[in-house]
């Protein structure tokens, strides 16, 4: 078997755009992927550009080959761009030899270690206040999730890191009352916050028991991390835009976090995340896969997941069956605030091809903008 084409294809679903990516063999066998750099999406197309000459014509099933190909072919290392764009085409590998071979990714991955892959879902309304953000846990608890995520509230396009923190604070003291000890409950910060303001915050939650607080600090310098490591007792979690093995290394070495937030279609595709998850199981460290893109990324994770000894929780912030489903009619099951395996060959998803075509587009993300009082940019 030899691979023919790789194609690329933006869809609109809902607010954003996904972007999917079509491996075809000479043996009709097709793969899908999904890149998780849409608001770079028509980079990652390049990038996409750049890798088609190396891999037409080759095997499909030669995963760890390709990918040291794409990663290093270029001479200069892969950061995130060309990282999404291999990201996407090794889940549309592992697609292809799962099928090829007649049996789902998470065979193929070791077989699975668990039953079910539990889920934290988003709470919305995070800029309305204590009040409104318990009434939205209470509901969500109410339909089977048992894990929930906040996030550190803007006011408009304005973000102040001390009353965001303040207000943070009130929301999260209002879930934690109104869910009680039964459900996990998150923060993310979303990189907003410099080591000051996150060593505040940290301590406040700390009486709260976060299951974890996501993204406390920017990823530039992660030596940052050590810092707040040694200030607060709250588990921390990071890495969510990180490329490759080589940037977790000094979270994962040096133990600065407690979860590692892998993006599998950013991370290299599920070639390098399992090397990423077997590094963090030698620390102790859970992996709470990163997962707020389409139904591709959705279902590799969940392989991936029911594999991962050093499984956390994984992000899910909608029911998969709810997106995109006119594309693809087959979606991971989701129980009392779990997905079920999906036990069809390769990544278990079945796609139109005429929907897919329909639903093309040629807009992409790009991200809310915010500011401080003072009219500087900061991190949305």
């Amino acid at each position: 078997m030899k691979i023919t084409d790789v194609r690329a294809v933006p869809v609109r679903g809902g607010r954003r755009t996904y972007l999917f990516v079509l491996v075809d063999t000479d043996e009709g066998v097709l793969g899908i992927g999904e890149s998780g750099l849409a608001s770079r999406g028509e980079a990652v197309c390049g990038a996409l550009d750049h890798l088609r000459p190396l891999l037409i014509g080759q095997d499909p099933l030669r995963t760890e080959h390709l990918w040291q190909v794409m990663s290093r072919g270029g001479f200069f290392p892969a950061d995130r761009v060309g990282a999404s764009a291999i990201a996407a085409v090794d889940l549309a590998l592992w697609d292809i030899k799962g099928k090829a071979l007649g049996v789902p990714v998470h065979v193929l991955l070791g077989g699975r270690v668990r039953d079910r892959v539990p889920c934290y879902t988003h709470v919305r309304p995070e800029r309305d206040g204590p009040a409104e953000v318990a009434r939205a846990c209470m509901a969500l608890r109410e339909e089977g999730w048992r894990a929930l995520r906040l996030a550190l509230p803007a006011s408009g396009e304005t973000f102040e890191p001390h009353s965001a923190v303040r207000m943070g604070v009130e929301c999260f003291s209002a879930a934690r009352e109104a869910v009680g000890e039964d459900v996990d409950l998150i923060l993310d910060v979303h990189t907003r916050l410099d080591p000051p303001e996150a060593v505040l915050l940290c301590r406040e939650l700390e009486p709260l028991r976060p299951l974890f607080v996501e993204d406390p600090l920017r990823c530039e310098n992660l030596g940052a991390y050590r810092t707040l490591r040694e200030r607060t007792a709250v588990p921390l979690a990071a890495g969510e835009q990180l490329a490759s093995k080589w940037d977790f290394r000094p979270l994962i070495e040096d133990e600065l976090i407690d979860y590692a937030r892998i993006d599998l279609c950013i991370a290299g595709g599920l070639t390098e995340a399992t090397k990423i998850a077997g590094w963090c199981e030698t620390h102790y460290l859970r992996v709470a896969v990163h997962n707020p893109l389409g139904p591709v990324a959705t279902a590799a994770a969940v392989h991936f997941n029911l594999a991962c000894t050093a499984f956390g929780v994984q992000e899910q912030p909608y029911h998969p069956a709810a997106l995109l489903p006119e594309v693809f009619p087959m979606a991971p099951e989701w129980r009392d605030g779990s997905l079920l395996p999906l036990e069809k060959p390769g990544l278990g998803l079945a796609i139109d091809l005429d929907a897919l075509a329909a639903a093309r587009t040629t807009t992409w993300n790009e991200p809310p903008r915010l500011s401080r009082n003072d009219g500087s940019f900061t991190n949305w």
